[in-house]
């Protein structure tokens, strides 16, 4: 139960993540989120709809893995929580440091969880 609540909370995040950039990036709301203005915004549109996309890709496929059938539930869960992780670190190296406490970490502990109380 607790790993499928983490899968949810972390599926969740990353469907707002689609909404910020795919739809509020030039917004008020979506500036505010990610530090930048409206000329900056406007650059990045295109980009940011596209990371956007993939985020959506993301949650879909932790959705997928809550209602899988049992025999591959797990792996699916380990997969796309897996990709969080690894894209979290990356925009952690890259772009910045709390991207690491707001997705790779609660990947890497729904991962752990997942393992122990799930798989």
């Amino acid at each position: 139960m607790i790993a499928k609540v983490l899968i949810t909370l972390i599926a969740l995040l990353h469907i707002y993540f689609l909404v910020l950039e795919m739809f509020l990036w030039d917004k008020p709301s979506g500036m505010k989120a990610f530090g930048h203005n409206l000329e900056k915004a406007k650059l990045t549109k295109v980009l940011a709809q596209n990371q956007g996309l993939y985020n959506g890709f993301l949650a879909a496929g932790l959705i997928w893995s809550l209602f899988a059938p049992e025999a591959y539930a797990t792996a699916l869960a380990n997969f796309f929580l897996g990709c969080v992780l690894v894209a979290g670190i990356y925009g952690g190296i890259t772009a910045s440091k709390k991207i690491i406490y707001i997705q790779a970490l609660p990947a890497l502990i729904a991962l752990i969880v997942v393992d122990v109380f799930w798989g």
